[in-house]
């Protein structure tokens, strides 16, 4: 199949794209940028000039295909909220392209903040008063009762890989110009975390066969207390892991503290059994241990 893809060259849409290519579909890539197409030209996908505050350049790659697969999103946080309505608009704008086609349209959503302090699993919905995101979210999938085949990948607050400039990677930052790899109060609140490299086979697997309304979880390990995760940042720096009060977290984490600080393990028992999704990749302290982080990181 001929599938639009958005944010295809991407950390997670460049693990994406060569995977659907690799099990025998067409991508068509949505580039703003000329280093956007040499990327996806690169992986052997198709251009389609646009960008996601171009409509028209949205229903046309939307209208070529057998559906879609958005990963985009303008990550400005300085400006959040035109970024949020940004997506809104192109989920509305695709959706109504796919609108009684029974065409698929996977999109990319998070684990993080579905339920503190408790396992998030597949069968919790979208809160659309705790985020913005979540009520675009509610949007989406209202297509499901408009004759759209629409699912979810929640991924993990941690996807990481070689060439991730996420949480981590900023945790790694903090700890080199603090001198010090922290973690906030006990460092036993937890995280869920995943590779790339497995979360990308999820996307296709929701595509060809992801049930209208599907929320499902890239999520290959459940819990990682963040104490674990600043120790092996210290261990790689040669720096000490110290916690860090919570009254301080905020001069010390900046605005990583509020995510840092969440207790949000999460499930994907229900994925794995309905999709046949089996993760192999190295989990997040093998792959810290690898040492790349640290290569990459300056």
């Amino acid at each position: 199949m001929r599938i639009f893809v958005t944010g295809g060259s991407g950390f997670i849409g460049s693990a994406v794209v060569p995977d659907l290519i690799s099990a025998g579909h067409r991508v068509l890539g949505l580039a703003r940028s000329d280093a956007s197409a040499t990327a996806l030209k690169a992986a052997g996908a198709e251009v389609h000039r646009g960008d996601l505050n171009d409509p028209g350049s949205l229903r046309a790659g939307a209208a070529e295909s057998d559906g879609v697969i958005h990963l985009g999103f303008i990550h400005d946080f300085d400006h959040f909220e035109a970024s949020v309505q940004a997506d809104l608009h192109a989920i509305e704008t695709m959706g109504a392209i796919l609108e009684g086609s029974n065409r698929p349209f996977v999109l990319a959503s998070g684990t993080l903040g579905l339920a503190p302090g408790r396992v998030a699993t597949e069968d919790m919905p979208y809160d659309p008063k705790v985020h913005p995101r979540s009520a675009n979210a509610v949007v989406a999938l209202g297509f499901a009762e408009r004759g759209v085949r629409v699912s979810f990948v929640r991924l993990s607050p941690t996807v990481h890989g070689k060439g991730d400039h996420g949480f981590v990677a900023r945790l790694i930052a903090i700890a080199r110009e603090k001198r010090v790899s922290g973690y906030i109060g006990e460092g036993a609140n937890r995280w869920n975390a995943v590779h790339r490299l497995d979360a990308a086979p999820l996307f296709r697997l929701a595509f060809e066969k992801a049930p209208p309304g599907a929320l499902l979880h890239a999520v290959a390990e459940e819990t990682i207390p963040t104490r674990t995760i600043a120790e092996i940042i210290g261990k790689k720096l040669g720096l000490p892991a110290s916690p860090i009060s919570p009254d301080a977290a905020s001069a010390h984490f900046g605005w990583l503290t509020r995510f840092f600080a969440m207790d949000q393990p999460a499930s994907s028992v229900i994925t794995r059994k309905q999709m046949g999704w089996n993760p192999t990749h190295p989990g997040l302290i093998e792959d810290l241990e690898a040492g790349h982080y640290f290569d990459e990181v300056t």
